[in-house]
């Protein structure tokens, strides 16, 4: 899931920031703003990645018990009241 989301942040800003810059090429008759705005899409992808992977390694992993752990303690408390 978090590769998809990778692709998505890259991906929406290039493509909103060309097809603004081909309707501004096509209105003034240009042909400058679609490159200028390709690599200023591509920046902003670059930015998202790089924050979201920044938000991903400063979160502190939550581990989940495992069952067996459980079970294991169970055992060995009821270990312990059975000797005593």
């Amino acid at each position: 899931m978090m590769i998809t989301q990778f692709g998505i942040n890259m991906l929406v800003p290039i493509f909103i920031c060309t097809f603004l810059g081909i309707l501004i090429d096509r209105r003034l008759e240009t042909s400058g703003f679609t490159v200028a705005l390709f690599f200023l899409g591509a920046l902003a992808g670059f930015t998202n990645i790089f924050r979201f992977a920044k938000k991903i390694y400063q979160q502190p992993a939550v581990t989940r018990k495992r069952s067996t752990d459980k079970e294991g303690k169970q055992s060995e408390s009821a270990k312990e009241e059975r000797g005593n």
